[in-house]
């Protein structure tokens, strides 16, 4: 963090410029970040961001889009949505997951554009603000999730993948896929040859968290992924996802 340039860290709290960097995006002072996003920005919802900003990165997302989401009315909310900063797009995205009252597949559709966004933070912050709520209905997750597999958009099939990985990074074991991971095989299949590398080693990352619990499931998926698809795309995942047990 020591190395971003005075004027870009002053940019990233000024909303004005987006993180090039994962060291970039938690460098950024939230406290600050918020009076340049919401100036109107009651002092509950100040109070309640300066808290956060002492939290881990995921805590503090999280708790700051709840807070948003108590505290902005719907307009004020939708121009988050499409800020400038990645840090407020990905802010906005945890303010939708917030909103229970909000349908999964109410709140994937609202999430599907941040899930395509340009910036890779917040393709990162949006499965990480949806996964809680998915995860509480897994089956009906799955189902929702499935024609994601099939987008053109290769950002959208990854997060197919990528928002219910068993253990994905900075967020919550999936217990139920610890047991039973051929439960996700239907968000697997469609993307076993996918062209792009992307989705590839979101599929990959799947399946090696699952080979750390059941070992001989990402054996044999992989034997028959081997047989039944012998493209380079399969030869790459089968290699990654068998990383850890081969």
């Amino acid at each position: 963090m020591s190395d971003i340039a005075r004027d870009h860290l002053a940019a990233l709290n000024a909303g004005t410029a987006q993180a090039k960097t994962l060291a970039e995006a938690l460098a950024i002072d939230h406290r600050v970040l918020l009076v340049a996003a919401v100036p109107s920005a009651s002092p509950e919802l100040t109070a309640a961001v300066a808290s956060a900003q002492e939290l881990g990165i995921l805590k503090r997302m999280a708790a700051i889009g709840a807070a948003l989401s108590r505290r902005l009315s719907p307009e004020e909310l939708v121009t988050l949505a499409c800020h400038p900063s990645d840090t407020v797009r990905g802010w906005w995205c945890f303010a939708a997951a917030a909103n229970t009252s909000q349908a999964a597949a109410e709140l994937l559709n609202a999430l599907k554009p941040l899930a395509d966004d340009e910036r890779f933070t917040v393709r990162e912050w949006v499965w990480m603000a949806a996964r809680p709520r998915l995860v509480a209905d897994l089956p009906g997750a799955i189902t929702l999730l499935a024609p994601w597999t099939a987008d053109p958009s290769a950002n959208v099939r990854r997060f197919a993948s990528e928002s219910l990985r068993p253990r994905g990074v900075w967020a919550s074991h999936i217990a139920e896929f610890k047991s039973n991971p051929h439960l996700g095989e239907s968000l697997l299949e469609p993307l076993r040859s996918d062209s792009s590398r992307y989705v590839q080693d979101s599929v990959a990352n799947w399946i090696n968290d699952a080979s750390k619990s059941a070992p001989e499931w990402a054996r044999q998926l992989c034997a028959r992924w081997i047989g039944e698809s012998p493209t380079p795309e399969t030869a790459r995942i089968v290699k990654r996802a068998l990383r850890s047990i081969v």
